[in-house]
C-alpha cells in the first residue's frame, strides 16, 4: 500500500505547486490522476486578512479571538427559553423547569432571518436580514457528572442515576429555537418570543418516507409505526433553502441498554443491527423507561438513527423524521438546491469505517416557494460514495432489487434498505472512510468538501479517501461534482477527488504529520476537523475535536480552498479547555459568526464539584461548566475574516 500513500501525497503536493515544473507535478501529469489536476482555473476567493491568533494550549479556562472581535456568550445551558422558565439554579434542577430552558452541549448552530412585518416564511427568508433572526442548536448528549452535585465519572453516574436525574437529561438534549436581535452591534436573546422551542426526547414526531408505517417501526406504544416519541444525539445537521433545519440523531445507540445478543430469532435483524451501531448496554435510562430496553421492545432501536426536519418559522408544525435519508450516525444533512433541479442532501456516518452518503430528490427544487418543497426530502434516491485510488469515484444507488438489495440478502422492501442503510452500503461496495463528519459545498465554485475527523488508530492499511494507517490527526477531502465551477450538477453519479489538507503537527512522523498549503505559521496547524462552514465569501472555516491530541486547544481555523492560499490555515477562536469547537454559522451579510462550544470542562477529573472550568463564567462562582452559543463579531461592524 505504500504506492496508494505515495500517489496521495505527489498529487496533494501537485496541488500545492501546480505545474511550476516540479518533479511531483511532473510525475503526476502523466498519469491517469492529470486529468483530476487539468481541470479549469478557479477564481479565488478574498484573501483572510484578520491577525492570527496565536497558537493556544488545551490549559486555558476561557475562550479567545483574533484581534479586533468580540466572542460574547449569547445563550447557554439552563438560560430560560420559554415563557414561564425558571431561572437556571445548577443545584435545584427539574425536569419541567429544563423542558423550558435552552439544552446541553450545543453542536450544530443554524441562522435563520426574520424581517418585522414580513408576510410570511418565504418573504422572511428573502429578507436575507442579518440583524433579526431565529437560532437553531442541536444539543447532543447529556453529562451526569458535570450536571448533577456529587457525580463522579461518566460510568459511575450512568450506575447511579435517578429517575429524576433521567427525566431531566431527556429534557436537556435535542434541539432549541431561540429568537435573537442585533442592537447596537450585539447580541440578545428576545424574551417570550413566539417562536422558541424545545424538542427533546419527549417531543412527539411524525416518520415520513420509505419507512413510515414499516412493520420494523412498530411498537406497542405506536402499532402504526408513524409516530416517534423523542429525538436526541442530536450532532450536526443543515439549513434548507425553504426554511426548515435538519438535526442528525448521531450515536443514539448510547441510550439503549439490554443483551441483543439474546433477542428472539425474528428480532434477527435488530441484533445485527445493534451490533452494527456497537450499543454498549449502558444507557441510564432504560432503568425508568422500558423503551430504551433492547430487550423490552426491540423495535424502537429502529426509531433512531435519522434526519429531523424541523420548521422554525411555525411553532405549531409537528417536525418529522426523513426516513428517505437512510438510518446511521448522522452527521451533517447539507442541502444543495438550483432552482428546476433536483434537491441534493450530504451526509456522513461519523464510526470508523463507515460511509459518505448523498440524496437526490426526485421533485425539482421551487425556489421562493416554502410549500412547495415541504415534503421534497420524503421521496428520491439515497447514494453511497465509491472512492478509486485514481481520483475517481462513483455514487452508488442504494434501491430494494438492484444489486444485492433483494430479499435473498434480507430487504424485503425499500424501508429495509433505509433502516439497515449501513447494510446495504457494504453490500453495494461503497467505501469504508475515517468518520466523515461535516459535508459543506462552496458557494463560489460548487465544489464539496468533506471532513474526515480521523482518530483511527485501527486502520491498518491506507485506501481511498483515507491516505494514512493509522489517521490518527484526520483530513479534509474536496469532492468535485462533473461540471465548472459555479456550475456543478451534483446529481450526477460519478465525481472526482483530491485532498484539501492532512491534519496534524506539519513536523510529525509520517502518519500524523499535518500537510497544509505553502506560509502556514506556528499557529495554523490543527488535529481531526470536525465541523465546517464557508462564510459568503467563499472561504471555509474548520472546527476541530481532538486538537488537544496534539497540545492545542480545540478552536476554528479558516483558509481559502481556491488560489495562491489554498489551505494556507489561520487560528481565529480558541475553545476553554475540555471543549469541543462545533456549529460554525453566519448570518447572511457575513458579519456575525456563531459558534458552540460544547462540554467545557470535560476531561479527566473533572465533575461538577470541581470543575476544571467554570466557562461561561465567572471562574470564582458556584455554576459548573455550562456549554453555549458565541456571537463572534468584528469591533468595527465589518464581514467576518475581512
Amino acid at each position: 500500500m505504500t504506492s496508494h500513500l505515495t500517489d496521495i501525497t505527489l498529487r496533494f503536493l501537485s496541488r500545492r505547486d501546480l505545474l511550476r515544473g516540479g518533479a511531483a507535478a511532473a510525475l503526476v501529469t502523466a498519469t491517469p490522476l492529470g486529468a483530476l489536476l487539468a481541470s479549469p482555473a478557479r477564481a479565488a476567493a478574498p484573501a483572510l486578512s484578520f491577525e492570527e491568533l496565536e497558537r493556544k494550549t488545551q490549559t486555558e479556562s476561557t475562550h479567545f479571538v483574533a484581534p479586533g472581535y468580540r466572542a460574547e456568550p449569547l445563550i447557554a445551558w439552563g438560560d430560560p427559553l420559554l415563557p414561564g422558565a425558571p431561572a437556571f439554579d445548577p443545584y435545584a434542577q427539574s425536569a419541567d423547569g429544563q423542558a423550558k430552558q435552552f439544552g446541553i452541549n450545543c453542536d450544530f448552530v443554524g441562522y435563520l432571518p426574520l424581517r418585522d412585518g414580513a408576510g410570511g416564511k418565504d418573504d422572511h427568508l428573502a429578507s436575507a436580514d442579518s440583524a433579526h433572526g431565529l437560532l437553531c442548536v442541536n444539543h447532543e448528549y447529556p453529562m451526569a457528572h458535570l450536571t448533577f452535585p456529587g457525580s463522579e465519572g461518566r460510568p459511575s453516574t450512568a450506575a447511579t442515576l435517578t429517575a429524576e436525574q433521567a427525566a431531566i437529561e431527556r429534557a436537556a438534549v435535542g434541539h432549541s429555537i431561540v429568537e435573537i436581535r442585533r442592537n447596537g452591534g450585539r447580541w440578545n436573546v428576545v424574551s417570550d418570543s413566539r417562536f422558541a422551542r424545545r424538542f427533546s426526547a419527549e417531543t412527539p414526531f411524525e416518520v415520513s418516507g420509505p419507512a413510515r408505517g414499516h412493520k420494523r417501526m412498530q411498537t406497542e406504544a405506536d402499532p402504526d409505526g408513524t409516530k416517534i416519541q423523542g429525538t436526541f444525539a442530536n450532532c450536526s445537521g443543515g439549513v434548507t433553502p425553504w426554511g426548515t433545519v435538519l438535526s442528525g440523531e448521531e450515536n443514539f445507540q448510547d441510550y439503549f441498554a439490554g443483551a441483543p445478543a439474546t433477542l428472539p430469532a425474528e428480532f434477527a435483524r435488530e441484533m445485527a443491527s445493534a451490533s452494527s451501531f456497537a450499543m454498549r448496554g449502558r444507557g441510564g435510562w432504560a432503568k425508568f423507561d422500558p423503551r430504551f430496553d433492547i430487550n423490552a421492545t426491540p423495535h424502537e432501536f429502529n426509531r433512531f438513527g435519522w434526519i429531523v426536519e424541523m420548521d422554525p418559522y411555525d411553532p405549531s408544525s409537528t417536525p418529522k423524521k426523513r426516513t428517505a435519508l437512510g438510518r446511521f450516525r448522522h452527521e451533517a444533512a447539507t442541502i444543495v438546491a438550483k432552482p428546476g433541479r433536483p434537491v441534493v442532501a450530504y451526509m456522513g456516518d461519523d464510526q470508523p469505517f463507515q460511509h459518505v452518503y448523498k440524496f437526490v430528490s426526485s421533485q425539482a427544487f421551487v425556489a421562493g416557494d416554502a410549500a412547495a418543497n415541504a415534503d421534497i426530502l420524503d421521496d428520491g434516491t439515497l447514494y453511497v460514495a465509491r472512492f478509486s485510488d485514481d481520483g475517481t469515484g462513483a455514487w452508488l444507488p442504494l434501491v430494494h432489487g438492484e444489486g444485492p438489495l433483494t430479499a435473498e440478502n434480507g430487504f424485503d422492501d425499500q424501508g429495509d434498505v433505509m433502516i439497515d442503510t449501513r447494510r446495504a452500503a457494504k453490500l453495494a461496495g461503497a467505501t469504508e472512510t475515517d468518520r466523515p463528519e461535516d459535508i459543506e459545498t462552496d458557494p463560489l465554485t460548487s465544489r464539496t468538501f468533506v471532513a474526515f475527523t480521523g482518530g483511527m488508530s485501527d486502520r491498518k492499511e491506507p485506501g481511498p479517501a483515507s491516505p494514512r494507517a493509522p489517521n490518527l490527526r484526520g483530513h479534509i477531502v474536496e469532492i468535485l461534482a462533473p461540471g465548472t465551477d459555479g456550475d456543478r450538477d451534483h446529481t450526477q453519479t460519478t465525481f472526482t477527488w483530491d485532498i484539501l489538507l492532512m491534519g496534524g503537527h506539519p513536523d510529525a512522523e509520517q502518519n500524523a504529520k499535518g500537510q497544509y498549503g505553502a506560509g502556514i505559521s506556528d499557529a495554523g496547524y490543527f488535529a481531526m476537523p470536525d465541523n465546517l462552514a464557508f462564510d459568503p465569501q467563499g472561504r471555509l472555516w474548520i472546527a476541530t475535536d481532538g486538537s488537544d491530541e496534539i497540545g492545542l486547544a480545540d478552536g476554528l481555523w479558516a483558509c481559502c480552498v481556491t488560489g495562491a492560499r489554498r489551505a494556507v490555515t489561520k487560528h481565529f477562536f480558541s475553545c476553554p479547555r475540555g471543549a469541543e469547537m462545533c456549529g460554525p454559522f453566519f448570518t447572511p451579510d457575513g458579519t456575525t459568526l456563531f459558534v458552540a462550544v460544547q462540554h467545557p470542562g470535560q476531561e479527566k477529573g473533572s465533575t461538577f464539584d470541581k470543575p476544571s472550568t467554570r466557562w461561561p463564567g465567572p471562574e470564582d462562582g458556584t455554576m459548573p461548566p455550562r456549554p453555549g452559543v458565541v456571537a463572534i463579531t468584528r469591533d468595527d461592524g465589518g464581514v467576518i475574516g475581512g
